[in-house]
């Protein structure tokens, strides 16, 4: 790896040679900066060619809207459920309702997005309650016998215009299935008694956590380490002893920074064992969730929730977490020895736990590298990372982004971008960008997709997204700066906003973000290898009271260090869930506490559970949202280090391999098979030795 990363730095190296860093830096971001000029300073408010989305609608405008969106949907309905059996067609039967979801996405977003960004509350609330009154309207759709009987006739007749209608006309006929429409109208209601049930008490599980109040008291030796400013954050308690909350903004601090190890272990058990009520309402989850699996075909719910994807099968999933855990146990035997001797030397004969985990991987990454975050920070102003990011796409993938003159926004700090083919000069679709905190706003990093692409009978929808972040911005002129964390989130992102706008399926059920969940991350997890790359690094910083002068070479080769320090440990940690997660879900009458005692021993090298902590009481992961599908994480990070090491470390800015990458990875969508799309492209099925080198090359 390091051979292979020294001969890519001296193509470019020359560059550098010959107009000094600071000049290359310089050219590049006005390139950048250059590149997102007016798109079109005469055009009116409002009038942004080819989007659907509807900007600043008042509360009760947004109720009328998704009154207007359930009615067309259920006259489309009706209309596909209304054409006799004999008498199916494609284009009487599947088409209606392709156009029906491509041309109501946006619209249903304009109802729902302003919720998310919105300055006022009355919006905001009546958003809400837009979101409610589609999403019931949507699960009615979902369960209408008339359409789905129509549906299966059009499949039996097998009447197709192409691969991708026949693939849509799949998609339909599975997401019926999947609500039971196939089978009996007693096991129907089974179906549906039972996910009514598993949504309850899901609910029920985070509420539990949610409310619990437990606190921790600990005076202020207790919690040595600690900075004085997180301790001017505690509310204090009896005898001049401050409060802990099993929150995770107190928990991870005291994990991470104070040196009393009594501390440690104890608000680590107090919060692996909060919610005991929990456990019993995980129990009763997986016995309904296998049960819903069943019934619907599937011998457990692991593999119906993984149904469709890329792993395809728990087993295959099982296979894949084994195999990289084995590859890491090596690796983290060393690390763990590093920490052993680490508390050996502090607190003496103690035994290692694996509470200690987090202090000991954060003190032996302080005496391994010399990396300050709060220096870090000043290279990195929001305006300089942006303009790095699109000029490293415009780059790769033949992009050009450029700003919409007097575009109406919801908030004066948003911005439209017009994104354009370089080469064609294409309009290509459109990105919303609001990045600054304020109140009210969706508190977390993300990207919604507003209107997706399509090109169906109705004519070409072209992509709109938005990009939401909660950064600091520049006041009295102290610009607005960046952690590195926010850095590679701000690339995650918008590798997600890169793939939407390149995207290219014909039918809006496979654009956007609508994509396999075992794929969707991976392009986005492949953005962020050029956050640790020297060459990027410099591109994307700038001292914030010289921006000519990029991060020095010393801090980029820490960040690359630190991204695989003590990675290989961390990582068991994770599999350890996945593992967990997978087994609970794939067999039943399983002793959740049993099974977790057994897997620790074995994925973390020995180190025992720790007394008095049970995961099945508190592992949201497991309740809502991710059960079964826990993996995807590290699935998307092996698979997008695979593409990186093959195709891009050697020219990180090669932009033929970029537009291959864009037509081959990007442009198909949902529309083709996610692992034949990656094995086009790379030319082998998909690998996971490039992962596992990343987290061997420490050098």
């Amino acid at each position: 790896m390091a051979e292979r990363r020294d001969k890519r730095e001296q193509k470019v190296g020359k560059l550098i040679a010959l107009t000094g860093a600071a000049a290359f830096v310089a050219i590049a971001v006005n390139s950048a900066v250059s590149a997102i000029n007016s798109y079109s300073k005469n055009r009116r408010r409002k009038e942004v060619r080819g989007s659907k989305v509807q900007i600043n609608l008042s509360a009760s405008e947004i109720l009328k809207l998704a009154d207007r969106v359930i009615a067309k949907s259920k006259g489309v309905y009706d209309a596909v459920a209304s054409v006799p059996l004999d008498k199916v067609t494609f284009a009487n039967v599947v088409l209606p309702l392709a156009e029906l979801e491509a041309q109501q996405f946006p619209l249903v977003q304009s109802c729902v997005f302003p919720k998310l960004v919105s300055t006022s509350e009355d919006v905001r609330k009546a958003s809400a309650e837009a979101e409610q009154r589609i999403d019931a309207h949507i699960s009615i759709c979902s369960k209408r016998e008339d359409v789905y009987r129509v549906i299966r006739a059009l499949m039996a007749r097998g009447d197709w215009m192409s691969s991708e209608a026949k693939r849509c006309t799949q998609s339909l006929v599975q997401d019926f299935e999947r609500n039971g429409l196939n089978l009996t109208l007693t096991k129907r209601e089974e179906v549906q008694r039972l996910k009514t049930q598993i949504d309850e008490l899901s609910m029920l599980y985070i509420r539990n956590l949610n409310d619990d109040r437990t606190c921790l008291h600990f005076s202020k030796n207790e919690l040595a380490g600690l900075p004085l400013e997180f301790l001017k954050t505690l509310d204090e308690a009896e005898k001049g002893k401050y409060k802990i909350s099993l929150r995770s903004h107190h928990v991870s601090p005291i994990l991470e920074l104070c040196k009393v190890g009594s501390t440690r272990k104890a608000v680590a058990v107090s919060y692996g064992g909060r919610s005991e009520a929990n456990v019993d309402i995980l129990e009763k989850l997986i016995q309904l969730r296998h049960k819903l699996a069943r019934l619907l075909g599937f011998s457990s719910y692991a593999d119906y929730a993984i149904d469709h994807g890329m792993a395809d099968s728990s087993t295959k999933v099982f296979e894949f977490l084994e195999d990289i855990s084995g590859n890491l146990t090596e690796q983290a035997s060393r690390e763990l020895a590093i920490l052993r001797q680490l508390k050996k030397q502090e607190e003496g004969e103690l035994a290692f736990g694996i509470e200690d985990l987090p202090y000991y991987v954060k003190r032996a990454r302080d005496q391994q590298l010399d990396f300050d975050y709060g220096v870090v920070k000043q290279y990195f102003p929001v305006n300089l990372v942006l303009s790095g990011i699109f000029k490293i796409c415009q780059d790769l993938f033949g992009l050009r982004f450029e700003l919409v003159a007097d575009a109406e926004v919801w908030h004066s700090d948003v911005q439209l971008f017009a994104v354009i083919d370089s080469s064609s000069g294409e309009l290509m679709g459109y990105f919303y960008l609001d990045i600054y905190s304020r109140e009210g706003k969706y508190a977390h990093t993300c990207v919604v997709a507003l209107q997706n692409g399509s090109s169906i009978s109705c004519g070409r929808l072209i992509p709109v997204v938005l990009l939401i972040s909660q950064f600091e911005k520049e006041v009295e002129g102290h610009p607005g700066l960046l952690r590195f964390s926010e850095v590679l989130n701000l690339f995650h992102e918008f590798g997600h906003v890169v793939h939407s706008i390149c995207n290219c399926a014909t039918f809006a059920r496979f654009s956007g973000l609508r994509l396999d969940p075992d794929f969707v991350e991976i392009p986005a997890r492949l953005l962020e290898n050029w956050c640790y790359e020297r060459l990027s690094l410099k591109l994307i910083s700038g001292f914030h009271q010289d921006i000519s002068k990029p991060i020095d070479d010393k801090i980029c080769e820490s960040l690359r260090q630190w991204r695989c320090s003590f990675s290989a440990l961390k990582l068991k940690q994770e599999i350890l869930y996945c593992l967990f997660d997978q087994i609970i879900h794939s067999a039943e009458n399983v002793d959740m506490v049993e099974l977790y005692k057994h897997l620790h021993a074995k994925v973390m090298l020995g180190l025992p559970m720790l007394e008095g902590t049970n995961p099945a009481s508190c592992f949201p992961g497991s309740a809502i949202g991710y059960e079964a599908t826990c993996y995807r994480r590290i699935w998307s990070e092996v698979f997008a280090a695979d593409i990186f090491a093959s195709k891009f470390s050697d020219d990180l800015f090669n932009q033929y391999t970029g537009m291959q990458f864009r037509s081959k990875v990007l442009a198909p969508g949902g529309e083709k098979d996610s692992l034949q799309v990656l094995s086009d492209f790379l030319g082998r099925e998909p690998s996971i030795q490039a992962f596992l080198d990343t987290k061997a090359d420490t050098s």
